[in-house]
């Protein structure tokens, strides 16, 4: 396992991961049940919600198999999948300038992401204080769809 940590800023209650290829765009990805599940799609691309609007915590992990889901510590968990073509995973806030966000080396081809979401009830009335968290769990594996696999409510 090799695990990355990034203050990421989550303007827009969001940040993304995404192949450095990818051309894909968030813009209309944003759908009621994206809201709701707090993850968007588009070619080659995730963006994951967040319940503060500026800087959060993120983990990265890239694993050699599926871990063990985390419903212990996590509040909501969604999984989905990448293709990553480049080889290079780019983790970026909304509004980071992309030639300067953090890359991520890993072998091309496609991968499940899971996004374990916890703290999300510790945030401020105004959305600027709280010990949210968001650890993604990467591995190699065939596309599939959107699972969520625990709802905060």
């Amino acid at each position: 396992m090799t695990r990355y940590k990034f203050q990421l800023s989550a303007s827009y209650h969001q940040f993304y991961v995404q192949d450095e290829a990818a051309d894909g765009n968030l813009s209309d990805a944003w759908t009621p049940d994206a809201v709701e599940r707090l993850l968007a799609l588009a070619p080659g691309v995730v963006g994951i919600g967040t319940a503060r609007n500026t800087d959060v915590p993120v983990t990265i992990d890239v694993l050699d198999r599926e871990p063990e889901k985390e419903f212990d510590t996590s509040d909501h968990i969604v999984e989905c999948s990448i293709s990553i073509s480049s080889g290079i995973i780019v983790v970026a806030g909304c509004t980071d300038y992309f030639p300067d966000a953090a890359r991520i080396r890993v072998q091309p081809g496609s991968y499940r992401v899971r996004v374990n979401f916890a703290g999300l009830g510790s945030v401020s009335d105004d959305g600027l204080e709280g010990s949210d968290s968001y650890h993604l769990q990467l591995w190699r594996a065939p596309i599939g769809d959107i699972t969520v696999l625990e709802r905060d409510e």
